[in-house]
């Protein structure tokens, strides 16, 4: 079995790119993020005609996350029990959780694929919100422990310093910061395992790489996009790689997927 998870940044602007990296590397579950797509609006069609069931989640303006299965798309859940809202106030007046996680089982394994708050600075609202969504999806994955999970997508979190490409240009910003490293640690405390990619450049696997010029070609980037699996998942893992080729070329998403190869 192949999964992968890539944030895409903007289905509809990268569908061409995405349909022929499914033709090409022909994973069999793939978790999307940053799809910038209302749920309706999701290209299910396209995904369709190679062989994929669809189930997203986004409201057509920003984040939107997505999984794409081969292997069986069963009991989706849109978003996570307990996931703290941002902004916009239900009817209730509490905040509305943002299309930031989709659930679904694929193949006798619960996949989940995440998109993590950015956090902007630490002094923002954003940056409070981006903890306490963390620790909700920690409570949310520990009730779902009871056999094989992978929580994959755009963390937004480098987990070291060797995660980043000059750590000396992050003091004091999102990203590397304890809190947010610790709420990490918290999650593989539960028992899942960082399943780490190999580099297709480089001894780094960063996975992604700002738009400015130079930064991609000069391996200037981050390893923000993470692999998340539990024992039983792990323990499967034949290769993982950063897919780097699939950041080249025209209009890009700045991130690459990452591929996992299991054991059948």
């Amino acid at each position: 079995m192949r999964l992968a998870t890539w944030n895409v940044n903007s289905v509809k602007a990268r569908l061409p790119r995405l349909l022929e990296w499914l033709d090409e590397a022909k994973p069999d579950i793939v978790c999307l993020q940053e799809t910038k797509c209302a749920a309706e609006a999701f290209p299910v069609a396209e995904v369709g005609a190679l062989g994929y069931a669809a189930a997203a989640h986004g409201d057509g303006r920003w984040n939107g996350v997505a999984i794409l299965s081969r292997s069986g798309l069963d009991d989706v859940t849109l978003s996570f029990p307990g996931e703290p809202g941002f902004g916009e106030l239900d009817g209730v007046g509490a905040a509305r959780p943002e299309a930031r996680a989709i659930g679904a089982t694929c193949g006798g394994m619960r996949v989940w694929s995440l998109y993590a708050p950015n956090g902007r600075t630490i002094d923002s609202p954003h940056y409070a919100y981006k903890l306490d969504w963390f620790a909700a999806l920690r409570d949310a994955i520990e009730a779902e422990l009871t056999g094989p999970l992978v929580a994959c997508g755009d963390y937004n979190v480098a987990p070291t310093d060797a995660d980043v490409w000059d750590p000396a240009l992050f003091v004091g910003a999102t990203h590397v910061t304890p809190p947010e490293r610790q709420a990490l640690a918290d999650l593989l405390a539960l028992g899942l395992h960082d399943v780490v990619p190999t580099p297709m450049k480089g001894p780094h696997p960063f996975t992604y790489w700002d738009y400015r010029a130079g930064m991609f070609h000069q391996n200037k980037g981050m390893r923000i996009d993470l692999v998340y699996a539990s024992t039983e998942v792990a323990e499967r893992v034949r290769a993982a790689y950063v897919d780097r080729e699939a950041r080249k070329g025209k209009g890009p998403s700045d991130h690459a997927p990452i591929v996992v190869d299991l054991e059948a």
